[in-house]
């Protein structure tokens, strides 16, 4: 089969496309990786790829299978759905504190500088590859400043020891490069979304910015159901 060409060796966006590979199935639990067969078929240095293997061992998706190569984990759709929630109770407690207190001006200004990223990135009204890995990052720090801006560091151990589950870290977005139209939208929604979460946290809505921060956990899961992309054909990575 002809590789799925990365543009880029930056690891996210190979992270990006090997998750979406084995939330889509394409990738089934159980299937062998090994660096270099992988980084032929995205097109990319084996560099990218040992870094994405990482980065989806600590996500719960990949398991370590002797010294070179790792295994797909196996895991149910009610794995990922119980990870998420937990997720976003956690986050939506993390934001409902965060406005009872008030936001500080550094937190104001890392997650306003986010959403205006994520406008950037949505501006042309299409996605091209190096977004997918842009958006990626921005939307880690939008998260990780609502969680770090806690005076415990209760919430934020309770959300690390949560992300090596399946699907449940908030930079585990799957993507499809293969159907950019339809996560063009999926991006508008949690674009969204990010909005309505700072403006609820600078008006001080506690409540509502909790459940706020519930429903965001779900939008790479539940929204992209809405938009239906066709099915992609995948490489042979083993």
């Amino acid at each position: 089969m002809d590789p799925i060409e990365a543009s880029s060796p930056d690891s996210s966006s190979v992270v990006a496309t090997l998750r979406q590979l084995i939330v889509n199935g394409r990738l089934p639990a159980g299937e062998r990786l090994v660096e270099i067969p992988v980084a032929e078929s995205l097109g990319v240095s084996r560099t990218p790829v040992r870094l994405a293997f990482r980065a989806l061992e600590q996500e719960g998706l990949l398991e370590k299978a002797g010294k070179r190569g790792y295994v797909v984990r196996r895991f149910s759709e009610a794995d990922v759905r119980s990870a998420i929630e937990v997720r976003g109770t956690l986050e939506g407690l993390a934001a409902r504190h965060l406005a009872e207190r008030g936001m500080t001006d550094a937190v104001r200004e890392t997650l306003a500088g986010c959403i205006a990223e994520g406008a950037a990135v949505l501006a042309k009204g299409f996605l091209v590859d190096e977004d997918i890995g842009r958006w990626g990052r921005l939307n880690k720090r939008f998260h990780d400043a609502l969680v770090d801006a806690q005076d415990s560091r209760v919430i934020a151990d309770a959300i690390a020891r949560n992300n090596h589950l399946p699907f449940a870290s908030a930079d585990s977005l799957a993507l499809d490069r293969a159907a950019l139209p339809s996560e063009y939208q999926k991006l508008r929604i949690a674009q969204l979304q990010h909005q309505l979460v700072f403006d609820a946290l600078t008006q001080r809505e506690s409540a509502r910015v909790e459940m706020l921060m519930r429903e965001h956990a779900w939008v790479g899961f539940r929204y992209g159901q809405l938009f239906d992309p066709a099915p992609a054909t995948a490489p042979s990575l083993s």
